[in-house]
């Protein structure tokens, strides 16, 4: 009986590659997470716990963005809270590079900060009051990160505690935030540093107290923006307007869009509302920046 014959190498088919058998998916390989492991984005970002924070308090579908931009200030007052401290720390120390850069970065996140009143700038008063009672005694007014902000700013106002008075972290957080020198307190400190004549009065005031217009600083700054432009004093002068600029349009927008939402009514929580936020919006931040400018 004859021997069936061997077949050749190039019949038969060649076995399947294990590395083929799967497509690469379209955003690159994948990494090979084991089940119930979380990804290395995840465990960074922790995307899924921001996700899965709106507990919406009504059946409105416009509630979700409103919420949802409410938490994104939050998250970039946060973010500025933490340039400007890294700014007055390093103005401490004299490190005007750093200062600047961090006071630079803290314009862009303005600028994305005052970008998220958009979603919200539109709302009619009946759109607004289809979830307004959701809120309850809530208020804007009321946020601790956002009191921080302002404090660094040098708007002080031992008062502005009282609201957090039920949450012992928060309220350390804002009486240490009270206590310490403002941004511009260590600014004014740096200039007299450099030997300009920054009254005493101005460098030992109580820090917990609001920064209030003095006419030696406003000629202090007439003389910096007076001399060579590229200093870096100038430079520094000009951050800190950029930043000024920004926060009043911050405060410019809240009013508009609470006026367009609800005019002249009181505010949610109790808050003054319209009338209070149009005297911010009065006010300038880092006044003599501002005033000085007319005798340049």
């Amino acid at each position: 009986m004859s021997q069936p014959s061997p077949t050749h190498s190039a019949d038969r088919a060649p076995a399947p590659d294990p590395a083929a058998a799967e497509p690469d998916p379209p955003f690159g390989p994948d990494l090979s997470i084991g089940a119930g492991t979380t990804t290395p984005y995840e465990d960074y970002v922790r995307a899924s716990v921001l996700t899965h924070l709106q507990q919406l308090q009504s059946d409105d579908p416009g509630e979700m963005v409103f919420l949802v931009t409410t938490q994104v200030m939050e998250l970039w007052f946060t973010v500025i809270v933490h340039e400007w401290h890294t700014a007055a720390e390093a103005l401490r120390r004299d490190d005007l590079p750093v200062a600047m850069d961090a006071l630079r970065r803290s314009t862009w996140e303005l600028e994305a900060l005052n970008a998220a009143w958009k979603p919200l700038a539109r709302l009619t008063p009946a759109q607004f009051n289809a979830y307004r009672d959701a809120l309850g005694e809530g208020s804007g007014f009321q946020s601790a990160m956002y009191r921080r902000l302002e404090f660094l700013l040098g708007e002080k106002s031992a008062s502005m505690l009282v609201p957090h008075r039920g949450n012992p972290e928060d309220h350390a957080a804002l009486e240490k935030a009270l206590q310490e020198p403002s941004l511009y307190d260590e600014v004014l400190r740096l200039l007299a540093r450099r030997g300009h004549p920054i009254p005493e009065a101005v460098l030992r005031r109580d820090p917990s107290r609001r920064h209030e217009p003095d006419p030696a600083v406003e000629e202090v700054w007439a003389a910096v923006f007076t001399g060579p432009q590229d200093s870096e004093l100038v430079r520094l002068g000009e951050l800190l307007t950029d930043v000024a600029e920004l926060v009043w349009r911050w405060r410019n927008d809240h009013l508009v869009a609470t006026r367009r939402a609800m005019g002249a009514k009181m505010g949610t929580g109790g808050s003054a509302g319209v009338a209070w936020l149009e005297k911010r919006a009065r006010k300038n931040v880092f006044p003599e920046l501002w005033t000085a400018r007319s005798h340049v």
